[in-house]
């Protein structure tokens, strides 16, 4: 993958791989040329196919944008920011970066649910 982008310039992926929080929702926002779609799902399965069999991951869903727009936005569930990191920087899911499509960025973040009163639970 040519690049990974922080979807947060002051807090990037690496820094809150350190957080210690449970359970965590990862967003990763991918953008790419429309030519190397068909590239980026084949990688893209290959590597939920890896982070499905890693302790602590419990779901994921791949969503593409609507109309021509070759964007995607994957959601994955994990039981912990331990879990994900042991995931994340394990080096097999590491060495297939480099199989993802040049054109392909990934912007991706942790994320914890909130709560609000009436409207949803955490």
């Amino acid at each position: 993958m040519s690049l990974l982008k922080p979807m947060d310039e002051k807090f990037p992926i690496e820094r809150q791989l350190a957080v210690e929080a449970a359970p965590v929702v990862l967003i990763n926002l991918f953008t790419l040329d429309a030519a190397d779609e068909a590239r980026f799902l084949e990688v893209w399965k290959d590597d939920a196919e890896f982070m499905k069999r890693q302790p602590g991951f419990i779901s994921t869903q791949l969503h593409r944008a609507i109309g021509d727009s070759p964007t995607y936005l994957n959601y994955a569930v994990w039981e912990s920011t331990e879990a994900f990191r042991a995931a994340f920087t394990h080096p097999d899911f590491l060495a297939k970066l480099d199989a993802y499509p040049s054109s392909a960025v990934a912007t991706p973040h942790l994320f914890q649910k909130v709560g609000v009163g009436g409207i949803c639970t955490a």
